[in-house]
């Protein structure tokens, strides 16, 4: 199976959205308690790409799963910092496209000028901490209960990568 990454576009807004929605709606992965609309994810995108990568992966020519970067924090001093997420389609899981989109994500990171990516991940969730312990990623602290949704607590940890 062949898949190829790009750098997203607006136009991706829809098929972005679409998976990020049962995430939103079934998971403590994400602390958003509602999907974002199409037109939206498609602010988001361009809001995005003004400063950080955004990717898609694409398998069979539908998107299969995205990753971005974005701002860590807003003080002056984090400006070479930042936070990493990715999303891989349900059905496009546990075929090497978030460790492929993290390559490049990172990859383009670095070349940029960045120095630290960071990763919050809603525990338990051993995929999301293999796949970024996999990419050099190291847990740096855990938040306890820190998000509430779907009437209970949840913990996040950190996990923190040098570029």
């Amino acid at each position: 199976m062949t898949f190829a990454i790009r750098t997203a576009a607006v136009e991706d807004a829809a098929a972005i959205a679409a998976i990020y929605k049962p995430i939103v709606e079934t998971t403590a992965i994400s602390f958003e308690e509602a999907a974002p609309s199409i037109d939206e994810m498609a602010t988001r995108i361009d809001t995005i790409l003004a400063n950080y990568p955004y990717l898609v992966a694409e398998r069979e020519g539908q998107i299969a799963g995205y990753a971005y970067a974005a701002q860590h924090m807003a003080r002056a001093a984090y400006r070479w910092s930042v936070n990493v997420s990715t999303y891989i389609d349900e059905d496009a899981r546990g075929l090497g496209l978030g460790r492929a989109l993290y390559q490049k994500l990172l990859a383009d990171l670095s070349d940029r000028g960045f120095h630290t990516a960071i990763a919050g991940i809603t525990l338990p969730n051993a995929a999301s901490v293999g796949l970024h312990e996999a990419m050099g990623f190291a847990q740096v602290g855990v938040y306890r209960e820190v998000g509430f949704k779907f009437g209970q607590w949840h913990d996040v940890g950190w996990w923190q990568r040098l570029l």
